[in-house]
This record gives C-alpha cells, sequence and structure tokens, in this order.
C-alpha cells in the first residue's frame, strides 16, 4: 500500500497498517525532519523493524541528499532478521514502481544497497581458518595471513607465508564494485563469496562506503576498539538506528570491561615473579661485568704508569 505522511509517500509492503505502527511512523518523520534524537517504543509483534525500515526508506528515496542509514542491532539472528525484512520491502518497492511505470524509479530502488555485517568466524570460508572454532583464534589466523606485511613477504617467499586467496582476489576488483547493487543477507553474501572466490567478511568491510544501509552489531559503533577498525568511515550526519536500545548500557559495559579468571591472576603472578628474577640475575651479571672492566682500566692504567721512563717523568726531580 502506498500512503502519504505530510508530503512524503511511503510505499508500506503489506496492506493494512497498525494505528501504533502509523504513529511511530510519524514520530520518526518529525525526528528526521528536525535531525534530532529519539526513543520510540512499540509493543512486541506490532511490525516494529518493518515500519521503520519503510519510513526511513521512503525518506532516503525521496530527497535528493541521501543519507545512510545504520542500523545496530544485538544479535547475529536479529542482524539476519532485519536483513530478510529489508529484501522484501525493497522486493515489494521495486514491485511498486513497475506497476506504476515509473521506470525511474524502478531503476533507483533496485540500485538500493544494503549489506550486513558480522565478525570473521562467522563469515570466513578459508578452508583451515574457518574450522576454529574460537572467534578470537578466527581473527589472529586472518590478520596474519591478511595484513601488508604479510602479502609482502609472500610475494617473497610463498610456500612459507600462506596468505588467504579469497581476500587477494579483492584486490583485483574495483572499490566499490566487489558485489552486485541490492538487498544481500549475510546468507546471500557468503553465497556470493563463496561461488566467487571473494571473502565476504572484506567484501562488506570494503563496501560499507557505498552502501545506504548497514546493518550490524552494537558493537561495531560502540566498542571504541572496534569502531575505530571498521565504523570510521561513516558519515557524520548518518541516520542511526539502534534496535533494543535497552541493551546499550549491556554493550558498553561489555565493551570496556575484561573478565579476569584465578587462572590468569595465577599465572600473572608466576610471570611477575620470573621477571623479577630474571631482572635480578641481569643486574648481578652486568654488576660483575661492569666490575671486570673497571679492574682492568685500573690495571691498565697502572701498566701505563710503569712503563713511563724516568727521564721523561716530569715529576722527577732535578739531580
Amino acid at each position: 500500500m502506498k500512503f502519504y505522511i505530510d508530503e512524503l509517500p511511503i510505499i508500506f509492503p503489506y496492506d493494512r497498517i497498525y494505528p501504533e505502527q502509523y504513529s511511530y511512523m510519524c514520530d520518526l518523520k518529525r525526528t528526521l525532519d528536525a535531525s534530532g534524537h529519539c526513543v520510540l517504543e512499540m509493543p512486541s509483534g506490532t511490525g516494529k523493524t518493518v515500519s521503520l525500515l519503510a519510513l526511513i526508506i521512503s525518506y532516503q528515496q525521496f530527497h535528493p541528499t541521501k543519507r545512510k542509514l545504520i542500523y545496530c542491532s544485538r544479535t547475529v539472528p536479529e542482524i539476519e532478521k532485519a536483513l530478510s525484512e529489508l529484501k522484501r520491502l525493497m522486493a515489494y518497492r521495486i514491485k511498486a514502481a513497475e506497476q506504476d511505470g515509473d521506470r525511474e524509479q524502478k531503476l533507483k530502488e533496485q540500485a538500493y544497497t544494503g549489506l550486513g555485517l558480522t565478525s570473521r568466524k562467522n563469515l570466513c570460508l578459508h578452508p583451515e581458518v574457518s574450522k576454529e572454532k574460537k572467534g578470537r583464534v578466527v581473527d589472529a589466523r586472518c590478520r596474519d595471513m591478511t595484513n601488508t606485511a604479510a602479502i609482502e613477504r609472500a610475494k617473497v617467499d610463498p610456500e612459507n607465508n600462506p596468505v588467504c586467496s579469497f581476500h587477494d582476489e579483492l584486490g583485483l576488483l574495483e572499490p566499490g564494485n566487489l558485489i552486485p547493487q541490492g538487498i544481500h543477507t549475510l546468507a546471500d553474501v557468503i553465497e556470493y563469496g563463496r561461488q566467487k572466490g571473494l571473502c565476504p567478511y572484506f567484501t562488506v568491510r570494503r563496501m560499507m562506503p557505498f552502501v545506504d544501509i548497514i546493518i550490524y552489531s552494537f558493537h561495531y559503533l560502540l566498542d571504541p576498539k572496534v569502531a575505530e577498525q571498521v565504523s570510521k568511515e561513516m558519515s557524520k550526519d548518518a541516520i542511526v538506528v539502534f534496535d533494543e536500545a535497552h541493551n546499550i548500557d549491556n554493550v558498553c559495559i561489555e565493551s570496556l570491561s575484561i573478565d579476569l579468571t584465578r587462572p590468569m591472576l595465577d599465572s600473572a603472578a608466576r610471570s611477575v615473579t620470573k621477571l623479577g628474577d630474571e631482572i635480578e640475575e641481569i643486574k648481578v651479571k652486568d654488576a660483575s661485568k661492569l666490575q671486570d672492566e673497571y679492574a682492568k682500566l685500573v690495571e691498565g692504567l697502572q701498566e701505563a704508569e710503569d712503563n713511563v721512563p724516568a727521564e721523561d717523568d716530569p715529576f722527577m726531580p732535578t739531580p
């Protein structure tokens, strides 16, 4: 169905809309018009996600200056669910443009691009690295094979410096053209990467400046360490949505916290003790070396003094 909120045409992919959805969309539009902030709440099961996406995408497509949409969700299933909802919405918008006979609008809808990002562990296709069970191990092995130094070493000695072919293939493609236009779920990106021999994770990472909407975890925007690497190129005037925003405080606490277990503390104590012993040992060795050098210096001076001829001694009294 199609209806208007003020001057804004809304394409909604269902035949009817709940009053709560309409009210939600009106509040959201007023916020976008004011470039402000808002906190909105809707009952569960009343179509919050589709209402939000329908309004914001209509807003993006209607206004000439298109602002990127950053949609933050908490879990991978929720990210995939939002991408699936977005994909259905855009298919409906394309169909509506076709029915209206508006070819220009249809091309505009088809060009709208959206991707989702999750961890390397969830997207990795490397036959060995993808078998790792721990995300930190996957991250470490991935970095070891994709950093600039590793790639340079591989050029000189490829047998002893393995790299990831899925990552290397991306370097041969034009930036901003790594994946076709349109909406791609996480499963779509993985399948496309498998078919084309491309890394799904870095495909999404490198496409982020070029897409109209990116859907990813809270951590990619709220965790300073992660955001510096992933979201630093995001436009400052982007539209940012936090789905289930009551989780923000927990995410912030988690991002800036570290868990210390008893074994970790015991291991740290042993390491400190060992380091202290080694430092003392080095001090003793260095003191011994210094004493030896001092003794040699004194001995050398004494020998030099003994070897001076008597007649050349300026302090010898004249007979």
